[in-house]
């Protein structure tokens, strides 16, 4: 094989439509868009959503429920995923967490909720815990302390 019998597979790729080249290209005159209306216009569009007029789908159903753009959302660990992954008497920090492969994104912060039992004596250094989870921490022999 050398450099000059390369192509693509045969039927892969497609030549584009000319379209406006006369009335022999097939697609000459009014170039595939009809005649006149909206569609047929230069620069023609309608925004997303446009449904000719009719009363458009986001306004015709109800608003409901509130976003709170101040909210602090949370990656969360489980005390278990702790015991399984850590050795007694380590320290648990929010970069150690996404290097052992516990969480993928720290999101505003870390917490770490209660689910599961741990044994281990872990010094915990994440940005929140809940009580079930802080009182586990420390019933093993370890430190909750929150950054």
């Amino acid at each position: 094989m050398k450099l000059h019998d390369l192509a693509p597979a045969a039927g892969s790729t497609k030549e584009r439509k000319r379209i406006g080249r006369g009335p022999a290209s097939g697609q000459g005159k009014t170039a595939g868009k009809g005649h006149k209306g909206q569609l047929a216009r230069a620069g023609r569009g309608m925004r997303a959503g446009f449904e000719g007029g009719q009363m458009p789908l986001q306004r015709r159903v109800p608003k409901r429920g509130f976003n709170n753009i101040f909210r602090t959302e949370y990656a969360v660990v489980n005390v278990a995923a702790l015991d399984n992954k850590y050795e007694d008497g380590e320290t648990v920090t929010v970069e150690n967490l996404l290097e052992k492969g516990i969480l993928s994104k720290t999101m505003d912060g870390v917490k770490v909720l209660g689910r599961g039992e741990i044994s281990k004596k872990l010094t915990v250094q994440v940005n929140a815990f809940s009580e079930s989870a802080k009182a586990k921490i420390e019933a093993a022999g370890g430190k909750a302390e929150v950054i």
